[in-house]
Formats: structure tokens, C-alpha cells, sequence
């Protein structure tokens, strides 16, 4: 049973956690200290938001082996194109089949619900709006009769989901209520999750338009267009809380999350030249946060895109814990 349940967990890319884990935890860590605040709900939460983030996860496996995203990816790169092409391995070796997936995706599912329960039991049934809202959108990401990954809605939805429904909704389970500062903050979160998905799709946009498939940087069209984006999503953030601390609706402490700033117009430069063809070599940083086992995507010639990618998620990481920190010195 163990070996099973890590084989499910090892495939539902846990690497991606942080981008909801994260988030998660600054939303208790704000919440902490309140009249209403309960560390029952918000261990339901947290635990609650890791088990429907594995399960999405791998329903997007499902639903990309279904209409055969790794062959596709395969084709194009055998033409010539640069693209990441490690997609559902477990799947197309033989190792599980779809059917086993759909029993994970379920588990997952009972898990992520039955902490949702808890939460129902102290807060009430209008944490309910946010759960339909996030299993509605997450489904529709890549499956349903909208695939909205596919018609360049995709960023659209991780912001939603991993930004003001994840954050304000954790919140809510934690302390019934919603206040200026967790909206405010939920939405510089949610464009940080936003620009991990995004920094993806830049990556890969080559492959994904000869395979059809729509997103945003697709909708920018020239690689000025896509930079720009870039540079909003890896800026605004810092911006919501540079005003918030203005107005005197943060403390000044939250300024910290500026450090982080350098990062992300790292990553906006480091776009910039790979769109514009500029093979400039990269090399993992200490400053970079952590990279895992680069050598081995090094390898598996990997390391153009985990470098970035891990980037922008570990400016996410940088940056909730530096709130979830200043939070629990200050609040």
C-alpha cells in the first residue's frame, strides 16, 4: 500500500506543490491570532488543498493522455522544434494505466474532501462556493467541453485558482471572514503562481502552436508582446504591496518582499533571451533558490527549461515566506 501511495504521489508532481502549499500556509500565517482563528480548520485546509492539488494534477494527466499530448510533443520535437516532451511517463511505459489513474485521482479526491468536511463542520456550508468554484475552473483547465489551457485561458484559471480562491478561501475556512489586505494579497500571490504556468508557456510555445493548443503567450504573439507580460506579472506583485504599505494597510515590514524582486527581473531578462534566440548559457545560483537534482535534467536536456521554470516557482516560495515570516513577528 505504501509503495503505491508514494508511486501516486511521486506522479502527481510534487515538485509543483509549492505553488499551492505556499499559498496555503501565508494564508494561516495571516489569519493567526485572530478571535475566530482555528487550528483545526486550518490544518484541514492546508492538508485539504495538498490532496486536490495532487488530484488535478493528475486528471490533467488524464485528460492530455486522452487526446495524446506526449506523442504530439514527440512529433514536433523529431521536427526539429525545442519543447519539453517528459509528459505522463508512468502512463506511456506501461508502469500504470489510465484506469489506476482515475482510482488515484478519486483517492485523492476523498482525501482532499473528507478535510473539507472538517471545515464545513466549523465554518459552515459557505466554503462550499469556493471548492465548487476551484474543482469547476481546475477541471476545466485542460478537460470538459471548455479546455480552457487550450484556448489561451490558461493563466486566467491558475490565477484564479491558485490566487483569491485558494488564499481567500483558506483564509475564510480559518476565521469566517475576508478582509481588504488578504484580497489585495491574494491577488499579488495568484500572478506569481500565474507567471510559473506563464514562464512555461513561453518556453514552450513553439510546440504548443504546432500542436493547436492556445495560450497566452500565443495571444501576445511577438516575443516584445510576450516579454511584457512577463515583466507585469514579475512586477505588479511587488507593486499591490509597496501601495498597500502607502495607504497604511500593511506594515512596513511586508517591504521585505522586495528582495525578492531582483529574482523575477532575472527571469524576465533570462525569457527575453531565450525568445529572442540567444543561446546564452545558464547556471544554477544559490540566489535562484533550490533546483532539485539539476544535474539530472541537465541530462535529459532539460536544463533550458527546469532552470526557469524552477525559477519562477521559487519566486513564489521567496515571496510567501517572507509574508508568512513577517506576519508572524508583527501581527
Amino acid at each position: 500500500m505504501s509503495n503505491k501511495i508514494s508511486f501516486w504521489v511521486k506522479n502527481a508532481r510534487p515538485i509543483s506543490l509549492p505553488q499551492s502549499l505556499l499559498p496555503a500556509l501565508t494564508a494561516v500565517a495571516l489569519s493567526y491570532g485572530g478571535i475566530e482563528f482555528s487550528w483545526i480548520a486550518a490544518i484541514a485546509s492546508v492538508i485539504g488543498v495538498v490532496f486536490l492539488h495532487f488530484a488535478l494534477n493528475l486528471l490533467d494527466d488524464w485528460f492530455d493522455y486522452k487526446v495524446g499530448s506526449a506523442e504530439a510533443r514527440t512529433k514536433v520535437a523529431n521536427e526539429g522544434f525545442r519543447g519539453r516532451m517528459i509528459k505522463y511517463p508512468y502512463l506511456t511505459s506501461g508502469e500504470a494505466t489510465h484506469s489506476q489513474l482515475l482510482k488515484a485521482v478519486m483517492a485523492f479526491l476523498l482525501v482532499a474532501a473528507s478535510m473539507g468536511g472538517v471545515v464545513i463542520a466549523i465554518r459552515g456550508w459557505e466554503i462550499l462556493w469556493w471548492v465548487a468554484a476551484g474543482l469547476i475552473i481546475g477541471v476545466s483547465y485542460s478537460g470538459g467541453p471548455l479546455k480552457l489551457g487550450f484556448r489561451g485561458l490558461g493563466e486566467l484559471v491558475i490565477f484564479l485558482m491558485f490566487g483569491p480562491l485558494l488564499v481567500t478561501g483558506v483564509y475564510y475556512a480559518i476565521t469566517g471572514a475576508i478582509d481588504w489586505k488578504m484580497g489585495c494579497l491574494s491577488i499579488a500571490i495568484g500572478l506569481l503562481v500565474t507567471n510559473i504556468v506563464y514562464s512555461h508557456s513561453v518556453l514552450d510555445s513553439v510546440p504548443d502552436a504546432k500542436m493547436g493548443k492556445k495560450t497566452m503567450a500565443h495571444l501576445m504573439g511577438s516575443a516584445k508582446g510576450q516579454i511584457a507580460f512577463s515583466a507585469f506579472l514579475n512586477t505588479v506583485p511587488y507593486l499591490i504591496v509597496v501601495a498597500g504599505v502607502a495607504l497604511g494597510q500593511m506594515h512596513p515590514a511586508y517591504l521585505a518582499v522586495l528582495l525578492v524582486l531582483p529574482v523575477s527581473l532575472w527571469l524576465v531578462k533570462s525569457l527575453n533571451d531565450f525568445v529572442h534566440h540567444r543561446d546564452v548559457p545558464v547556471q544554477p545560483k544559490k540566489w535562484m533558490g533550490p533546483m532539485g537534482d539539476f544535474e539530472r535534467f541537465r541530462k535529459a536536456g532539460l536544463d533550458w527549461f527546469m532552470i526557469r521554470w524552477l525559477t519562477a516557482r521559487n519566486i513564489v516560495m521567496f515571496f510567501c515566506m517572507i509574508l508568512i515570516i513577517v506576519n508572524l513577528i508583527f501581527s
